[in-house]
This record gives C-alpha cells, sequence and structure tokens, in this order.
C-alpha cells in the first residue's frame, strides 16, 4: 500500500512559507497604519508604493503556497510575535521611529526567510524549486523595501533627535541601493507588474511543469522511500489539480471551448483517477510500479498538450485579462481548500 506520506523537509519548508504568510499580512496592516500617522509626502508615497507591493506579494505568496502543495501552518512563536507586534503598531507604547524600526526588522526576517526556502529548495528537489521559483519576486522587492525602510529612519531618526530636516541627498543614495535590485526576477511574475494577480493559464502550466519534474524524479529514484513520497507529491497534486479545474475552469470555458472538448478533459481526469487509485495498492519496489507511473505519465502528458494547445487557446480569445486573473484567484483558491482538505 503506497501511503501519501509528505518528506519532513517537504513539511519544514510548508511552515516556513505558512509563517511568511502571517508576516507578510503584519507588514501589510502596519503600511496601512503608518500611512495614518505620517504627514510627509515623501515618506508617505514610500509607504503607499511598498503596500501596493506588499499587497501584490501577498498574491504571489499565495501563488507559492498552493503551487508547492504541502500543507503547513505557522509555529506557535510567529503566531504569537505577530499578535504583539501587532498590538504595539496600533498603540502609543512606540513612538512613529520606533514603529518604522520594528518594521524593518521585519522585512529582515521576511528577506531571510525567503532567501533560506530558495536555498532549502534546491537540496529538496527539481520540483520544490520550480514551485517556490515566484518567491524570488518578493524577495528582491523585500530588499529594495529595506533600502527604502533605511532612509526613512534615518529622515525620522534626525527630525526627533534635532527637529530639522536631514540632508536629502538620502534619497539618492536610497535610490543607487534600490537599483541593484532591481529587474534581477527569475519569475512568471515580474517585479513591475501591476497585475492583481497571473492569469489562469501560466498557473495552469506551472502546475503542469511540477508534475512532469515529479515524474522525471521519481522514475530516476531507486529508494522505494523516496518512490514513495514522490508518488504522494504528485498524488496530492494532481487531485487537488484537477478538482479546482473541474470546479472552477471547465464550467467557466465550456461555453466557447465546447460541450465535447470539455466533457473529453472531464473523462480524461476521471481515468487519471482511477489510475492514481491503482497504483496506490502497487509496492513502489516492483517494476510494475514504474511501469503504472509511466502509463499515468503518457496519460497526463496528452492531457497537458489539450488543455495548453486548444484550451488555452479558446480562454485567450474570450476572456479579457482581467477575467483570466479573476479565474486564477479561483482556481487557487479551489485548489488550497483542496490541500487543506487533504491534509486532514
Amino acid at each position: 500500500m503506497v501511503a501519501t506520506l509528505d518528506d519532513t523537509k517537504r513539511s519544514a519548508i510548508a511552515m516556513k512559507l505558512a509563517d511568511m504568510k502571517a508576516l507578510q499580512q503584519l507588514l501589510i496592516q502596519n503600511e496601512q497604519l503608518f500611512l495614518k500617522e505620517t504627514n510627509d509626502s515623501e515618506i508617505s508615497k514610500r509607504f503607499q508604493d511598498m503596500l501596493n507591493d506588499d499587497q501584490k506579494n501577498m498574491g504571489i505568496l499565495e501563488t507559492v503556497i498552493v503551487q508547492y502543495g504541502v500543507h503547513g501552518e505557522p509555529k506557535d512563536t510567529i503566531k504569537e510575535m505577530v499578535e504583539k507586534i501587532g498590538k504595539l503598531m496600533q498603540g502609543s507604547e512606540l513612538n512613529f521611529y520606533e514603529k518604522v524600526f520594528q518594521h524593518e526588522l521585519l522585512k529582515h526576517q521576511q528577506v531571510m526567510s525567503g532567501l533560506t526556502i530558495h536555498k532549502a529548495s534546491q537540496k529538496v528537489g527539481a520540483d520544490v524549486t520550480l514551485a517556490i521559483g515566484p518567491l524570488n519576486t518578493i524577495n528582491f522587492e523585500n530588499r529594495a523595501h529595506q533600502e527604502q525602510l533605511k532612509g526613512v529612519l534615518e529622515i525620522l531618526g534626525v527630525r526627533e533627535l534635532t527637529g530639522q530636516d536631514a540632508d536629502q541627498g538620502i534619497w539618492a543614495r536610497v535610490q543607487d541601493a534600490m537599483a541593484a535590485f532591481s529587474g534581477v526576477v527569475g519569475s512568471v511574475v515580474t517585479q513591475n507588474s501591476d497585475k492583481k494577480d497571473m492569469n489562469i493559464q501560466d498557473l495552469i502550466r506551472m502546475d503542469h511543469a511540477k508534475v512532469n519534474t515529479l515524474f522525471t524524479e521519481l522514475l530516476a529514484s531507486k529508494d522505494p522511500q523516496k518512490i514513495q513520497e514522490y508518488f504522494g507529491q504528485i498524488y496530492k497534486d494532481l487531485s487537488a489539480h484537477a478538482e479546482a479545474e473541474e470546479e472552477v475552469v471547465y464550467p467557466r470555458v465550456r461555453p466557447f471551448y465546447g460541450q465535447n472538448d470539455t466533457q473529453e478533459l472531464y473523462d480524461e481526469q476521471a481515468e487519471m483517477k482511477r489510475t492514481l487509485d491503482e497504483i496506490k495498492a502497487i509496492d513502489p519496489s516492483s517494476s510494475q510500479f514504474k511501469d503504472k507511473i509511466k502509463q499515468l505519465m503518457d496519460a497526463v502528458g496528452d492531457h497537458i498538450r489539450q488543455e495548453e494547445s486548444s484550451m488555452f487557446a479558446a480562454i485567450r480569445n474570450n476572456l479579457s485579462t482581467q477575467e483570466c486573473e479573476q479565474l486564477s484567484t479561483e482556481f487557487k483558491a479551489a485548489k488550497s481548500k483542496v490541500a487543506e482538505k487533504m491534509a486532514k
């Protein structure tokens, strides 16, 4: 019997991603408060830009978590820290400089968490590296935010200590430092995008790329335990992907993609689910196991080719950019719901 177990390293990364999501929400909440507390137009503009980035980055982080496919909860210590700092930010115990100082420390923590996850993914598996790829966008933007926050802290600190404005050359130095981080993002989501979410084609394509990588990793392994773990992830990823498509995507595309073509996609996924359950009953150390995996891989490949050619073309021709982004948001929510249900 093949159990769908998580590798402990994958579970640890899932927890760290959940920690990042909790901190991201706190960063957004802080910046909303800062906009109410400052009358300085330059500082206000920078906090507004940071808020816009962080709200977009929350969507990217949610994409990473759903794409990663392993459910995690934030550590209790992170939950307690977020609650404590949230209360401090809303209270009067800290002055504005001290609040921004704490915010910069949170940004630093977020940067280090993101970079650590990126490096750890390279040790765990190619499918993990692929899934967390969009995290690079958040990492680079948070480093740029740190440079801006250093400038804000200089200005606020000088005012607090002297009652006078700091040298305006601060912002030129900040821009020079930020330039080092611009345009260096290896992700399908760009820093400069004003999109609210990815389009549905890119999101589905990421799922396809990840499962193909998992198939490759499984077939290359000779360790029954690793084979079991890879199959466990394939099982969960394909199940969540299929349920989300059947709940959100296929009903939306049926009117313009056609009843017969859409039904074919439903039928292919029904067969895929049956094959997944058959594989669960096979000993992973037997030759029959990998033979059945290859059969599943071929069927999934045919399904992928149909979606990425004719279905994607139909979506491009019939849905607006905004509708594609909205469909992506709904798809992620459906996948997340399925993943949480499977984790229980």
